[in-house]
Parts: structure tokens; sequence; C-alpha cells
């Protein structure tokens, strides 16, 4: 007889076993030769070789199922344990286009080409640029690129930072700890960080660190080693702070930058770091460029024709021209988050 334990990682052990353990209990009896203790997030499988190894593939795809929609029932386990109509299941659990798989299910997949082209840009260079208007989705794809990255064991920890910079508005003294004064200007990455994790998971993963949000000044003098970083709004960055950042690069990172030239909030006459990088990094290798214009938006369809009526009339977006960024040939897109 052989044994082994097996990890419970991204779910809650809770939900995996069912309330009084009826989900475990269910899995006991269809596998009778084989005999399971659980303890918190460790499960001991004791059985013959042959049967043992055939057990944890299938346990393993039930946790997977758990992890990416978020429930189990015991039909879903009938069907992954004893192989019984699974046809659906293993669909689901193989579309390669969905990034991760949030909160009740929800699938987060990159929906426009650009989308699509910052997830297989990150896949091919280390440091990518997301260049684009309001709804367009650059920070969200962003973020699901970094969960799946965490939870696939491809980095170690996701770092989050963005300026510190005020949208036109003074807001003047902030209560509370340093945490309390930030959170404002971090609610877009937990607003997506919530839909993609469960929110026991999460709360874990920012108390050990495991999640850090900081603001970019907190950057300085610091070596970001085996993390995926995001640095959103970087338009807001002035050319020494994007510079410092750009230069925080340790090994086995991936950076994605993303920013919005048409909203830049930095004092009047300060420059935007981030139009500089786009001049003067073009040509490195193992740094790739995308822009995404109003065809990849993809919050409500006014939000496209609002960015078009601004565009027609804005200084900011004569930059993109100005600086000879890239065209982009992606067709309209219907979907809606």
């Amino acid at each position: 007889m052989s044994e082994q334990i097996i990890q419970i990682e991204n779910v809650s052990p809770l939900d995996l076993y069912g309330v009084g353990d009826k989900h475990l209990e269910h899995i006991k009896r269809l596998f009778p030769k084989i005999k399971l203790i659980a303890r918190g997030n460790l499960l001991k499988v004791m059985g013959e070789t042959e049967a043992m190894e055939d057990f944890i593939l299938r346990f393993e795809l039930v946790m997977l199922h758990l992890e990416r929609f978020g429930n189990i029932s015991e039909k879903v386990i009938d069907q992954i344990m004893v192989g019984e109509g699974d046809d659906a299941v293993t669909n689901a659990l193989s579309d390669k286009e969905v990034l991760v798989h949030g909160r009740g299910g929800l699938q987060v997949k990159a929906i426009t080409a650009n989308q699509k082209r910052m997830v297989s840009g990150i896949a091919e260079n280390d440091m990518v640029f997301a260049i684009g208007p309001a709804g367009t989705g650059k920070t969200y794809t962003a973020v699901a690129l970094a969960v799946r990255a965490l939870k696939n064991k491809e980095v170690r920890r996701i770092i989050l930072t963005r300026p510190a910079v005020e949208a036109g508005e003074n807001l003047g003294f902030l209560p509370g700890d340093m945490k309390e004064k930030l959170d404002p200007y971090m609610q877009p990455l937990y607003d997506a960080l919530r839909d993609m994790l469960p929110t026991q998971k999460l709360l874990g993963y920012l108390e050990d660190s495991t999640i850090e949000i900081a603001p970019l000044a907190f950057m300085r003098g610091r070596t970001l080693d085996n993390a995926f970083v995001i640095l959103d709004e970087a338009q807001n960055a002035t050319r020494s702070q994007l510079k410092m950042f750009l230069t925080r690069m340790g090994k086995s990172s991936k950076f994605i930058i993303t920013g919005d030239i048409t909203q830049i909030d930095l004092p009047f006459k300060q420059p935007s770091g981030l139009i500089q990088a786009f001049e003067i990094l073009q040509d490195i290798k193992g740094i790739e460029f995308i822009v995404l214009d109003e065809k990849d938006v993809v919050r409500h369809k006014l939000v496209t024709r609002i960015i078009k009526a601004y565009a027609k009339t804005e200084n900011n977006v004569q930059v993109l021209n100005r600086h000879k960024m890239p065209a982009t040939d992606t067709e309209p897109q219907t979907e809606t988050p």
C-alpha cells in the first residue's frame, strides 16, 4: 500500500469537502478501495499505487473545477471522479482562452485583438507597455495575467503600483494610517483582484505580501525578483519616476506598464514619463509596445462614442501621431463585460 499527501491550494477546504464533509464522504463512497484522511488543507491518500494515482488525477480535476467556477456539486464530482458524461467538464477545464477563473464562475478572457496581443506579448517578452484610452481593459487584462502567473507558480508574488496623483482634484488631508490614505488611489486594482480571487484567499495574499499594492514612490531602491509587476496609470509618472521603476526589474520577473496619455494629471508643464519611454525604448529587444484604441473598449457602448468625440478636439490625442504610435487593425467588438 502506498500513501501520498495532497495539499489543498487556491480553494477553501470547506468548499471542497462540503458542509459536514458531505462532498468528501461522497468521494469516499466512489472510491471504496482508497483511504482518505483530511487534516485542514492536507489530504492523506492511501491505497494500491495504480488506484491511488487514478484517484489523485481525478481529485485534482475536482479542485481545479472548484477553483475556476467557484462551486462544486455531487453531480460534477460524479462526472469527474467516475468519468460519467464528463465531456462538458473536460471542455470547460481545457478552455485555453481563459486567463483565470474568478469568483462565481467568472471566466476572464482577452476579448479584443489588442488584449490578446497583451497575452502573447507578455509570453514572448519580459516587459510590455499597454497604452490606450479608458475602458480598453488594460489594467484588468494585466491583473488577470498576473493572477494566472501566480496560480501557475511562474512567479512568487504580484506587485501592483501606480502614482498617487489626484485626477484634477485636491483631496486635502486624508485620515488614517498609510494603507488607508493610499487605498483610494489603488481601488481599481483591488476591484480587479476581487473579481479573480476568493475573498479569504485575497486577504491572505495581502497579509503575507504575496500580493503587494503600493504607490510608485515606494519602489525606489528595491530589486523586484520573481515577481509579476504592474505599473498602472503610468502616464502620471514623471520621467525620473518611470526610469526608476523600470530599473527595479529583477531576475525571473515580468513587467506590464499601462497608461492613457489622453488623461495626464501631472502638474502643468511636467512631462509624462510614459511618452518619453515610448520614444526611447522602442528598439530594445524584450520590450513590446501595444497601443489600444476605441475599438478595444469593453465597457458601455457610449464609452466608445465619448472617446471618439474627445479625440476630435483634444490636443493630447495628437501626441499619438507626433510620436508615431502604430495604428491598430482591430475589428469592432460587440462584447461587454
